[in-house]
């Protein structure tokens, strides 16, 4: 049997650029963990981790973390992951025997699995899965000096079609703005966190805003397909991917969303194209082909529930079919909401309240508070307190579980929740109430921003947190003052 087809070198620069881009996202994911995860799921986080794994069984959470969880040693779990992201980041790994290497890549899937699987709401987002799955397909690509497998070439460009597909469709079969091109007439004011020309996106022409509803649609529904034709075609595919994309990252903060999905584009580009010699290719061993072949035949059989997902009427988007985060469906902003609203939450030092009450706000470090204070940059990165409270904004249902003690951890200062803030309030010492209160908010216009600076005009329109204070037992507690 000729195992000619097996491999292509003239996607080794391709596959090089993407392992590359593909650990340094592993790597941010792990600085991310390693900043926030103990205040949000930590022993004394807002969600602890023991006290899931108290009542969920490893068959539904896989994760290192069932044999035993401590601060220290998540710690050591994510300090690994980040090291051994910085080896393949550097390429210290491409000269490893194939085996070796794929052991390797193995190691920040496995631990980062592990950390998503009990992440609970604080890592429910897609891209978590997204990563997971690349990163699987990963392991598999093999060193430097073997031949890029055309299988697992093909599975990556299946994942990158059903990110996009997914995405294109699920917007055609939800909200109607999709449909008559609207939808960005208000997607740039209530996307969950704006960037810093995000204000400048919302106040462009309205036809140019349905120019990029077409755009979107074109690049979604159609371009998807020709990443399966011969070059130059796939590669073309690929660059209005990667464009698109780019244009994401300008409009507005997702996390490593639009990055992981250029890195996947990338695999799909001609290899020609960059400026890397390939070497001559040694052996590739035959268990290995035998691996990539079982990959492959294990992955069209998963595939069936994300294909069954995208033809079905009852579309749904973001979710898993396995807790292994493999094979899964995508999409994204199937609803456009129409408002903007954010929560804020306040904080006073004084001995009782009255409506005379001096009131101080906590900053969170992305998404809006300050009306002045102009929309940052913080894609990649991975603010999670900020993302679920725009979520909160849409219902305080979504934070029924955390919010009361993320009061309480306010009202004692704790210092790694203060962390996720931008600016404490109260440095020093700890409020004797908080509150958070919901706010309605819009982009100034032209005028008002050349008048006011400010980048925002906000008004109160409910309580989300009624004024409450630290009880005998350490809770945070209602107080019968007016809010």
């Amino acid at each position: 049997m000729s195992w000619d087809w097996f491999g292509d070198q003239d996607y080794w620069a391709s596959r090089l650029v993407f392992q590359r881009m593909l650990a340094a996202i592993y790597l941010l994911a792990f600085l991310v963990a390693l900043n926030q995860f103990r205040a949000l799921l930590g022993e004394r986080g807002l969600l602890p981790v023991p006290r899931f794994l108290s009542r969920t069984p490893f068959r539904e959470s896989p994760s290192l973390f069932h044999a035993h969880y401590s601060d220290r040693f998540f710690v050591a779990v994510a300090g690994t992951g980040a090291l051994v992201s910085a080896v393949l980041v550097s390429g210290l790994a491409d000269g490893l025997p194939v085996w070796a290497h794929m052991l390797l890549w193995a190691v920040p899937w496995v631990l980062y699995l592990s950390i998503v699987n009990v992440g609970q709401v604080w890592y429910s987002f897609g891209w978590e899965s997204l990563l997971l799955e690349t990163g699987f397909l990963a392991i598999f690509l093999g060193p430097a000096h073997v031949e890029p497998p055309v299988l697992v070439l093909w599975l990556l460009l299946w994942l990158l079609f059903r990110v996009e597909f997914g995405a294109g469709m699920i917007k055609l079969r939800g909200d109607r703005c999709w449909r008559d091109l609207t939808c960005l007439y208000y997607h740039h004011e209530t996307q969950p966190m704006p960037g810093p020309l995000s204000w400048y996106f919302h106040h462009l022409p309205r036809p140019l805003h349905k120019v990029e509803v077409a755009a979107n649609h074109v690049a979604q529904l159609v371009v998807p397909f020709l990443l399966f034709a011969p070059q130059p075609v796939a590669t073309v595919a690929a660059g209005v991917v990667i464009v698109t994309q780019g244009w994401l990252v300008l409009s507005g903060n997702f996390a490593w969303l639009n990055v992981i999905t250029i890195t996947l584009a990338v695999s799909a580009v001609d290899g020609g194209l960059f400026p890397l010699t390939p070497p001559q290719p040694g052996e590739t061993p035959l268990w290995y082909r035998a691996v990539v072949l079982g990959l492959t035949a294990a992955t069209v059989v998963l595939s069936y529930w994300p294909i069954r997902n995208l033809l079905g009427r009852g579309q749904i988007m973001n979710y898993s079919f396995n807790r292994l985060h493999l094979v899964n469906t995508y999409g994204a902003f199937g609803t456009i909401t129409r408002d903007r609203h954010e929560v804020i939450i306040e904080g006073t030092d004084e001995p009782a309240v009255t409506p005379e009450t001096r009131w101080r706000e906590y900053e969170l470090k992305g998404k809006p508070g300050d009306p002045r204070r102009r929309p940052p940059q913080i894609a990649p990165y991975h603010l999670r307190l900020d993302w679920q409270l725009w979520f909160v904004s849409l219902s305080s249902r979504y934070g029924t579980r955390w919010l009361p003690e993320l009061a309480t951890k306010l009202l004692i200062a704790d210092r790694r929740t203060l962390k996720l803030f931008r600016r404490n309030p109260f440095p020093g010492s700890a409020p004797k109430f908080v509150r958070a209160r919901l706010f309605h908010y819009r982009y100034t216009t032209r005028q008002e921003r050349r008048e006011t600076g400010a980048w925002w005009v906000r008004e109160p329109v409910g309580t989300v947190i009624r004024t409450c204070r630290l009880a005998e037992d350490g809770t945070a507690v209602p107080v019968g003052y007016p809010d």
